[in-house]
């Protein structure tokens, strides 16, 4: 089984001159709830399908399964997404032995910048990036899923 293990934090500081790469990302939910996901994603001209089982450990990891799909197939499917779509740019930032995933909002979560970095075990040292503040793991705010039925723009101005 796959476990996908990741830490999310907000971002505080400047980043995009670090990036050494930035993708456009368009994403939907065919079904979440109970803590699975069914998503599919459009990334710049590639299509994926990832489904996700819940976290643990805090939201620590979780299981994640994860395949290239054909365009025709992900448009198709974006059709059976439920609330819309997640919009945001993803820069890849490398610090130390790791890749930083930078993810900037748009639409209803604009504003919103976090960074999430995935670790080969739940205890694995890294080096944080000076653009990196709050750590987020685990909060469901903070979750693609919910901020499709409840977004950023709605309680930003509490964190």
């Amino acid at each position: 089984m796959a476990q996908e293990i990741e830490r999310k934090f907000l971002v505080v500081g400047p980043f995009k001159d670090q990036a050494y790469s930035a993708t456009h990302i368009m994403q939907g939910y065919i079904c979440h709830g109970h803590g699975h996901t069914v998503r599919v994603r459009l990334r710049d001209d590639k299509g994926y399908l990832t489904i996700k089982g819940p976290s643990v450990n805090g939201g620590l990891s979780r299981y994640e399964f994860e395949t290239e799909i054909n365009l025709k197939d992900v448009l198709d499917l974006m059709k059976l997404c439920n609330d819309g779509y997640i919009d945001k740019t993803r820069y890849l930032v490398k610090c130390g032995n790791h890749v930083f995933e930078v993810d900037e909002f748009h639409g209803d979560n604009e504003g919103l910048i976090m960074a999430e970095v995935e670790l080969g075990s739940e205890n694995e040292a890294f080096e944080k990036p000076a653009f990196i503040g709050k750590e987020v793991t685990g909060d469901r705010r903070f979750y693609n899923s919910s901020m499709l039925t409840y977004p950023y723009k709605h309680w930003k101005d509490s964190i």
